[in-house]
């Protein structure tokens, strides 16, 4: 997470006595954060955040990929539930593997999908769930 992610106040879970992470962001401190997997591997890095206006939440975090230097990037809508916080290492996780990110459905950056259409965020979400 960039500087002022890690500077955002904290929570402590006592039942574990782990730090939780920060509570609330704005959106400029997450977009640029790395996303690897739990194999370490490097996912990419979130360059955007689309909010679901009607019901007041983050929707979706969007992952570039695969590219060199912003160049050749594909563009994941990954549901926001799907990522976790990693604070030891100022970053987040997504549990998928870098084959299965490839195969997930992207998108190009000149070419966006229409996120409000209910199949495709079917299709997406799905993708995603465990």
């Amino acid at each position: 997470m960039n500087i002022s992610t890690t500077q955002a106040q904290s929570r402590t879970d006592t039942a574990a006595n782990t730090e939780v992470g920060a509570t609330l962001l704005s959106a400029s401190t997450i977009t640029g954060d790395d996303v690897y997997n739990m194999q370490d591997e490097n996912l990419g890095k979130i360059t955007d955040i689309m909010l679901d206006i009607s019901e007041g939440k983050i929707r979706y975090a969007v992952l570039a990929s695969g590219g060199f230097l912003g160049l050749g990037d594909r563009l994941f809508a990954v549901p926001w539930k799907s990522l976790r916080q990693d604070n030891e290492h100022k970053r987040f996780l997504l549990d998928v593997d870098l084959e299965r990110l490839k195969n997930a459905p992207g998108f190009d950056k000149d070419q966006w999908p229409n996120m409000a259409d209910t199949t495709w965020n079917s299709t997406v979400e799905s993708y995603y769930a465990r």
